[in-house]
């Protein structure tokens, strides 16, 4: 990895982490105002708490479960409908305690968005393999191996594409040892 990309890497991190650090602040208020308010007379502000952790986290925890599903090639459906159901909650909580207008949604909703569109983009990164040299013993076996452009063509008219043939093998006329007792 090149020194510009690490510098880049730290630099998104950075940013990931200042901007996770206040929409969780900002999320996790809403959130306890919100389950408060609606909470029956007397119950424990450690509920609301308890509500804007479970509530915000749920959407990171089944982004990476998606990833990790997409890497392993297994199916998605679920964890997708969890990370759907969870961030709609959360931004739904982000707009129940904003002022009734289309300003004040939006407003009370950046958190939320600006949270789960960075955390998109951290896990829809991919990484690309650094490319491998073919060593040269590899090439020599391939040109070994592959017939003659000839024999291709002869057989180009009457060989079906979808069915091709696979390569001839190369006959190798190698020295045979002398048998004891059979000379």
């Amino acid at each position: 990895m090149s020194k510009s990309n690490r510098l880049e890497d730290a630099i998104q991190l950075i940013i990931l982490l200042l901007v996770g650090l206040m929409a969780g602040a900002a999320s996790f208020t809403h959130v306890h105002e919100w389950t408060m308010a609606n909470s029956p007379a007397g119950t424990g502000e450690w509920f609301g708490w308890a509500n804007a952790v479970i509530s915000e986290l749920t959407p990171t925890a089944s982004g990476l479960e998606v990833r990790r599903r997409k890497r392993n090639g297994q199916p998605i459906a679920y964890p997708m409908a969890v990370l759907i159901a969870s961030a709609a909650l959360s931004i739904a909580a982000q707009i129940a305690v904003a002022k009734p207008h289309p300003t004040g949604w939006l407003i009370a909703a950046i958190p939320a968005l600006a949270f789960l569109a960075l955390t998109k983009l951290v896990l829809s990164r991919t990484t690309t393999p650094p490319a491998t040299a073919v060593p040269e013993s590899a090439n020599a076996l391939q040109t070994a191996v592959t017939p003659p452009a000839h024999e291709d063509q002869e057989h180009a008219d009457t060989t079906d594409r979808t069915l091709q043939r696979p390569p001839a093998l190369p006959v190798l006329n190698l020295p045979t040892p002398a048998l004891e007792g059979h000379r």
